[in-house]
């Protein structure tokens, strides 16, 4: 029967500029290439409202939520009633999906990293609960796991953590986002998984400056004669930007740092301490958060909205100071928009993005002599520049493109429900 599948995308949100949500619509754009229709259940979700389900309990930031979620973190013991509160919430929101499944007939599963990292206890059990008592076919895509977190170890949710966070079960196929991941996850579960990095629709023409963009460094306040110098990350301590902030001083030129993206959940200490490290050595440190969404727009007040696209056109050199990512983003965005980038050697870009090729400003977790020197080079060779990120740009698009993901998307569907999948047939 020729028909397509309807795949149900479940995260506790699907909003924003985050990784997951990021990933998630390039999945989709892929899935509904291949000739499938999806859906979305969440607890904040941005998606149009005729193919979303949005269930408040799903999201891990609503008060009541938090609140649990901030005392399982922070003991080794928990009591009865917070027992009785996950029950009650797992029940719920197991209804919840149920219902979700009917409505929009949905055929297989695709779990957002609901079933990685424990930011909603209920919501992973509940998922958990419903594949196994459905048989319910499940891709379970996991960006980053609880054991990669130190804020996670110490908890008195172990038993919740060790039965959904994430489930070995039949009916689960589970994704990973680079080798580490996957050497661990077969160590700590016992379970195998596919690797499917991160993409960027690197067949698509970026646009490049246009009419729009043209005022984002004056709006900045960036000067023509000084460097528009992107951190295209959120303010967060793995993020190393303090990294950034010594590169830019030790530059000697007129530049900018431009932080696109707000704090994240882990606090605002780190955001108070690079405001005063950026002051103490001089550095020009703009958080352009209240610029950038995830796509243009006016404002009621007549103001420019700017998408991230824009922020990487308009730059001059991309920072990625991180000392952990789970894959890596911004990196990709920076290659696809053929920008120079200074990149800290984290591990997941050593075992799984260097060894291809890949021509990148590098650095082992502190900034050298010699980074500042390989950074003014290629700063001042346009050459040299151009040679980097066009070398950048076809090693990007051999292996971490749209046409990579869709080669593992039509596996996992065949794994799923045969080789009819590979043509977008149900079940």
């Amino acid at each position: 029967m020729n028909e397509h599948l309807n795949i149900g995308f479940i995260s506790t949100r699907f909003a924003g500029t985050d990784g997951v949500s990021l990933e998630t619509a390039k999945w989709a754009e892929v899935l509904k290439k291949m000739g499938h229709e999806c859906r979305y259940f969440s607890g904040l979700c941005d998606r149009p409202k005729e193919i979303s389900m949005v269930v408040e309990d799903a999201f891990y930031k609503t008060t009541e939520i938090k609140v649990f979620h901030d005392a399982f973190f922070s003991k080794k013991t928990r009591t009865e009633e917070e027992t009785q509160w996950i029950l009650d919430k797992k029940n719920y929101l197991k209804i919840e999906i149920k219902k979700f499944v009917k409505e929009f007939s949905i055929d297989i599963f695709i779990i957002e990293n609901a079933l990685a990292i424990p930011l909603n206890i209920p919501l992973g059990w509940a998922i958990t609960e419903y594949i196994v008592e459905n048989g319910f076919p499940t891709i379970a895509h996991h960006h980053d796991f609880s054991w990669e977190r130190k804020r996670f170890l110490v908890n008195c949710v172990d038993d919740y953590i060790n039965m959904a966070f994430p489930p070995n079960i039949d009916f689960i196929q589970h994704v990973v986002i680079n080798s580490h991941a996957q050497h661990q996850l077969a160590r700590r579960r016992g379970t195998s998984s596919m690797i499917v990095p991160n993409v960027m629709n690197y067949s698509k023409p970026d646009g490049g400056a246009d009419e729009y963009n043209s005022d984002l460094r004056e709006r900045l306040g960036i000067a023509p004669d000084e460097l528009f110098i992107l951190q295209p990350t959120r303010i967060i301590e793995r993020k190393g930007i303090e990294h950034a902030i010594e590169l830019v001083h030790r530059l000697g030129k007129k530049a900018h740092l431009v932080i696109s993206h707000a704090a994240g959940d882990e606090g605002e200490d780190y955001s108070k301490r690079i405001d005063t490290y950026a002051e103490l050595l001089g550095v020009h440190l703009i958080k352009a958060e209240k610029f950038f969404e995830k796509e243009r727009r006016i404002t009621g007040e007549g103001q420019k909205i700017y998408s991230i696209r824009d922020g990487y056109i308009q730059s001059d050199l991309v920072t990625y100071p991180s000392e952990f990512e789970g894959f890596g983003n911004a990196f990709l965005e920076a290659i696809y928009f053929k920008k120079p980038i200074v990149v800290n050697n984290y591990s997941i870009f050593s075992t799984d993005i260097k060894p291809k090729g890949f021509k990148v400003i590098e650095f082992d977790e502190y900034i050298t002599d010699q980074t500042i020197a390989n950074t003014l080079e290629l700063l001042n060779d346009e050459e040299l520049k151009n040679n980097y990120v066009n070398t950048n740009f076809e090693l990007a698009k051999k292996y971490f493109s749209y046409e990579v993901l869709q080669t593992k998307l039509i596996i996992l569907l065949e794994n799923a429900f045969g080789l009819e999948a590979r043509n977008g047939l149900a079940r």
